[in-house]
């Protein structure tokens, strides 16, 4: 789910997602999966970036994430991040 939602945010312009805002920090790709140990993320930081080995466990994710959206968002906020967005005009 983790994934799901990192994949979510690319859909949009980079613009839009990558504008930091000043005096804070971005999250920053697989954080959460590093910080809280996953499984999963600790295989992949054994293999090459892109490689067939790196794919196939990285798919894993994308299809059977072993967290979910709450245990993100709780983590996020716990870390002190906050969910924001461009006000619409």
């Amino acid at each position: 789910m983790v994934l799901f939602l990192e994949k979510l945010f690319h859909l949009f312009s980079p613009e839009l997602l990558m504008q930091s805002i000043e005096g804070y920090t971005d999250y920053t790709r697989r954080e959460y999966c590093n910080d809280v140990k996953c499984p999963i993320q600790l295989l992949l930081n054994n293999e090459v970036e892109k490689s067939q080995k790196y794919e196939e466990i990285r798919a894993i994710c994308a299809s059977n994430c072993l967290h979910s959206t709450h245990e993100f968002h709780h983590w996020l906020t716990g870390k002190g991040y906050l969910v924001v967005r461009p006000e619409h005009k």
